[in-house]
């Protein structure tokens, strides 16, 4: 029987956040950001191992006390220059069985809910690709041009907008990213095996931190 496990890659720096600190590690509701995430995944009762994939040269990890998540949370130091680097790293390291599934989620979304995550679970376990959280696009779409002009109007319909956790087969999505270059998730490393992944409808709240901004609305977020 396939298990549940969860992997978050954490080793980037957050360039466009600014700042000293890795946006991971920056202060959000009196933790570290990516603790909030790590919480999630770790009060599921269906998740048997969260995996957080680090920088091999991770100076800030131990500098903060995970120990109240026990054995569940397990760092793995062997992250790589990109995410799909590190996903394919940590999936290597975590020694999982092919059949077992692993949600890999963003460091940089603290508002997770369990709900979400229940969905997510309840919608896939019995897939035969797996799938992702997303929304259906809401918003009137631009396309500029050079000059920042707006070139044409996109038609939405069918459009969504990828989110996190990204669950599949531990196995295909190993072969997966080993095969795929250039990919900036796991569905699309998925899709490129000629696969189609499975939208699961989430929420909005479900949002990644990317600007100094979206910290405000996320520690809102939480406090709620």
């Amino acid at each position: 029987m396939s298990e549940f496990y969860a992997l978050v890659p954490a080793a980037g720096s957050g360039s466009r956040m600014g700042g000293e600190l890795p946006k991971q590690y920056l202060p959000l509701a009196g933790k570290p950001m990516v603790h909030h995430a790590l919480a999630t995944l770790c009060e599921c009762a269906d998740i048997g191992a969260v995996f957080v994939v680090l920088a091999p040269d991770d100076v800030h990890w131990r500098r903060y006390d995970w120990s109240h998540f026990g054995d569940k949370l397990q760092p793995l130091f062997c992250g790589g220059a990109t995410r799909a680097e590190s996903v394919r790293n940590g999936l290597m390291a975590s020694e999982l069985e092919p059949d077992d599934w692993v949600m890999v989620h963003d460091a940089a979304r603290p508002c997770l809910s369990q709900a979400q995550l229940a969905r997510l679970i309840n919608e896939l376990r019995d897939d035969a690709v797996g799938g992702i959280l997303a929304v259906p696009v809401a918003d009137t779409l631009k396309r500029a041009d050079a000059t920042q002009r707006i070139a044409q109007t996109e038609n939405r319909t069918g459009l969504w907008q990828a989110q996190t956790p990204q669950m599949f087969r531990t196995g295909l999505l190993l072969q997966a990213l080993q095969q795929a270059h250039g990919v900036t998730d796991e569905a699309s490393a998925v899709e490129a095996l000629g696969l189609k992944p499975k939208l699961v409808e989430s929420e909005t709240t479900n949002f990644k931190v990317t600007y100094a901004q979206d910290m405000r609305l996320a520690e809102l977020m939480l406090k709620e």
